[in-house]
């Protein structure tokens, strides 16, 4: 992975090493400036992915050879020979623990080691956190808007960016809180449950109930095999009659495709009913299907909804279905679930809430993995400091000033347990005490002194990478999903909230501003 760079920093290496340089103690920081989505937060993800990487940074011969290539002819042939020696043994990368929520300006992510290396590591870090941050951050806002209790499904495979955006996506969103994909290859690689049952093309394949093979299905409980075509079109006259539907409206590809379906998965059939007429077509044959199996032994699992006014027509399938559910005597009938898709956005599921819905699944696709709100986080790798000095990039814009020093960060909660402030202290600090009041300067205010008195107080990072391997247990991502949980439900309803949230603060000690003052004033 150590080729997955810009070329810059190659260019930024060979500089470093022909002036002596190479092996310069560096600290860097990766942070981001703005919250997502106009949101006050983000969720942290990617971590393990880059300590992956970093365990395998290397460059082989095939590599060098091709650097050769590339590079200035007037570069020595020495630097190709030390890069060939090149790992991240000498690296020690400090992070928050992946999934935890992340604000802008605080550094989420800290490298220290030879500025050559520290300085080559920048690009590939940044590619493998941002996006992963991003769309995390993404699913968690569709987590937060669904509540606790909806499932969701992640169905962006066919409009990722690429097979490696789609299986970024898949676990990325896993992590942000959604239940399931389906996306079969990301199920393999992570674990993560896949689901998926019908679309429209396997509906509109059938034309009539002859076309299905095999016809008979047995009983859950044992006995002679039930010739379920002829089973399921007789209910639905009696479906048809209730819901004072003409039979004839029925179309009998779609009855041949759902029977044909149930045959194969009697203990996994789901309805797709939007492919002719929800009401007058693909309602009747579900509930005729759905009653024939229920007859053998077997329950349905559920309905989809691809079109149409979502919310609206799940309250009125579910409205038949109670009605089926009690006019056969098939209390279970009341409780299909309703899973609906179909361009689902935010603005969808806002929707959903302030209308009422009967939903109780969703599938959301381009709108979670493409990220349209905000295709990129925009994180930044800065250098703090090289050599043992503290350096900064110094600019008229506050927000793009950098803030000095290897530095500890803080998270302060309150005492009702939400975080109202992350604090950065220079490295050799003492810990702040719980209960103490600290003299703070908060970021976009520091020409005043605030002071603040936190409950509990909490070191966000870990030391995740040392001499070459990683030196922290790894969660599973099951674990990392419900960390991100846990970390989203402590912060407070005014910072959680996704639109016009109560800015989140971050502060620096005295000790750090005055040392923020003083290179300021040097530089200037």
């Amino acid at each position: 992975m150590a080729p997955l760079t810009d070329f810059y920093q190659l260019t930024m290496a060979y500089g470093h090493w022909r002036a002596g340089r190479h092996r310069l103690p560096a600290a860097a920081e990766l942070f981001f400036r703005r919250g997502p989505f106009r949101g006050a937060f983000a969720l942290g993800a990617g971590l393990a992915e880059g300590l992956r990487c970093l365990r395998a940074f290397r460059f082989s011969a095939a590599d060098v050879a091709y650097l050769r290539s590339v590079l200035p002819s007037t570069t020595e042939d020495a630097f190709f020979d030390y890069l060939a020696t090149l790992d991240a043994s000498e690296v020690t990368v400090s992070a928050v623990p992946e999934g935890s929520v992340v604000f802008a300006r605080v550094p989420f992510l800290q490298v220290k080691g030879p500025l050559l290396v520290v300085q080559l590591l920048e690009t590939m870090l940044l590619c493998l956190v941002n996006y992963a941050s991003l769309v995390a951050t993404n699913a968690a806002r569709f987590r937060l808007l669904a509540g606790p209790d909806m499932k969701l499904m992640e169905i962006g495979l066919r409009r990722a960016q690429g097979p490696d955006g789609a299986l970024s996506a898949s676990k990325y969103s896993y992590i942000g809180g959604f239940d399931c994909t389906s996306n079969v290859l990301a199920g393999k690689l992570y674990g993560i449950p896949v689901r998926g049952t019908i679309a429209h093309s396997f509906i509109m394949s059938f034309t009539s109930l002859e076309e299905v093979q095999p016809r008979e299905l047995l009983p859950l409980a044992g006995g002679e095999p039930v010739d379920l075509p002829a089973l399921a079109k007789s209910l639905l006259q009696w479906v048809c009659e209730l819901l004072q539907t003409p039979p004839e409206k029925t179309n009998r590809g779609e009855l041949a495709a759902f029977v044909s379906y149930a045959i194969s998965f009697p203990h996994d059939f789901q309805g797709l009913l939007d492919t002719y007429c929800v009401r007058r077509s693909g309602l009747p044959n579900f509930c005729a299907v759905a009653l024939a199996l229920h007859q053998l032994g077997y329950r349905a699992i559920g309905v989809r909804l691809d079109s149409g006014d979502l919310a609206q027509q799940s309250k009125e399938i579910r409205k038949v279905l109670r009605a089926c559910g009690a006019h056969f005597q098939v209390p279970w009938f009341e409780t299909i679930p309703i899973a609906v898709s179909n361009d689902i956005s935010e603005q969808s599921l806002e929707e959903f809430s302030r209308e009422g819905s009967e939903i109780d699944m969703i599938g959301v696709g381009t709108n979670l993995v493409t990220c349209p709100l905000q295709p990129s986080l925009g994180c930044v790798y800065k250098l703090v400091e090289v050599n043992g000095s503290p350096c900064m990039k110094l600019t008229e814009d506050e927000e793009k000033m950098t803030i000095p020093g290897t530095k500890t960060i803080y998270r302060l909660y309150d005492v009702a347990g939400h975080p109202f402030m992350d604090l950065m202290a220079l490295e050799e600090e003492p810990l702040p005490s719980a209960g103490q009041e600290l003299a703070i300067r908060v970021l976009g205010r520091l020409g005043e002194t605030s002071k603040v008195v936190p409950t509990t107080v909490e070191p966000l990072h870990r030391t995740y990478f040392r001499d070459g391997q990683v030196c922290e247990p790894l969660p599973s991502l099951p674990e990392v999903r419900s960390h991100a949980q846990v970390s989203l439900s402590l912060l407070s309803p005014a910072h959680r909230r996704l639109h016009e949230p109560q800015p989140y603060p971050v502060a620096v000690t005295e000790r750090l501003h005055n040392l923020l003052t003083e290179l300021r004033q040097a530089t200037q």
